[in-house]
Parts: structure tokens; sequence; C-alpha cells
């Protein structure tokens, strides 16, 4: 297993009804238990991101974490949190939006020196791209601009892509 266009359906499980009825949750759980599946995760996103030529990856809380340092790491680049409301230390600027099932705050320090700066965003998971798309705007409103977004799942049936307006890199998706 390697490259970019390795085949990572092995190691994502799937659970009917979780978190609520209706919902056909993606785990991840698999690919970060699997040395081989994970290395091979970081190989094809550092293959595809380091074009970017971005100054920072961001993680969005909280699985987007798992992949945000590692990548930061290999690509030679700062790592950046944003994070539910009320984890972060400091004065915060927040970006509040909605999920399909309720309202959610997402956060930054205002230390955080991104101004005209590069950023890609990280997650685990594409849907209708609410969360990501308030990561973006939030980086946006302090001065950064994101250059791309990395996620492991693309759930392309709730075209998540068109709420976020950049380049999506994806290493799984499903219809």
């Amino acid at each position: 297993m390697s490259g970019k266009n390795a085949d990572f359906s092995n190691y994502i499980s799937e659970y009917e009804n979780f978190p609520k009825s209706g919902i056909l949750f993606r785990d991840i759980s698999p690919l970060l238990a699997s040395p081989v599946a994970m290395q091979a995760a970081l190989e094809s996103f550092t293959k595809q991101l380091s074009h970017f030529n971005a100054d920072m990856i961001v993680g969005i809380e909280s699985r987007g974490f798992l992949f945000s340092t590692l990548l930061a790491y290999r690509l030679g680049i700062g790592s950046l949190m944003i994070r539910k409301q009320g984890k972060l230390p400091g004065v915060v600027i927040k970006q509040n939006y909605a999920l399909e099932y309720g309202k959610e705050t997402l956060e930054i320090q205002n230390s955080a020196q991104i101004r005209g700066k590069s950023m890609i965003l990280i997650d685990d998971l594409l849907a209708t791209g609410g969360t990501v798309a308030a990561a973006k705007s939030l980086l946006e409103r302090c001065g950064a601009v994101v250059a791309a977004c990395a996620v492991v799942v693309e759930l392309k049936a709730l075209q998540g892509r068109k709420a976020v307006g950049v380049p999506i890199i994806s290493l799984q998706s499903y219809d």
C-alpha cells in the first residue's frame, strides 16, 4: 500500500446509526492503528500537499490533530489547532456555525501569528463542509490565506467541496 491512489477502504470501519439514527459513521480508527496504512496516508498527503508551499497546517478538532503535527513535521512547516469552544487559553477569536443536528463554535488563539500566511486545513472527514468552511472563515478573518484542505474521508454525495471553495485532497471517497 503506497502512493497517491492507495485504497484505504480496508482501514475505515462503518457503523450504522451512529451517532444518531440514519447516520452511517466512517471510523478511521483502524487506519490509525495500522502502521502500514498510517505511513501510506502520511506519504500520500505529503506528496499531494507539498506543492501548495504552505506556511502552516491547521488541524481541526479533534481527529484533524492526529495528522496535522505529523504532516507539519514532514513538510517542514508549523502546526496550528482550531478547537471547539472553551478549550484554548488566552484571548480567542470565535466562529459559529450550524451542524445538521445543532450549532457549534470553533476558536483560534488571537496570539497566533497567521496574518498573510498560507494555510492547509486538515480534518478526518468532509461531509457537508460546514466544519471546514467555518474553520476556513475563521482563518481568513485572522488574515490568513487557505490554500487547500486535506481529509482522510470524503462523502461526495453531501457535496462538502462546494461549501469549502478550495482544492480538497481526500484519501478515500464515498459516493
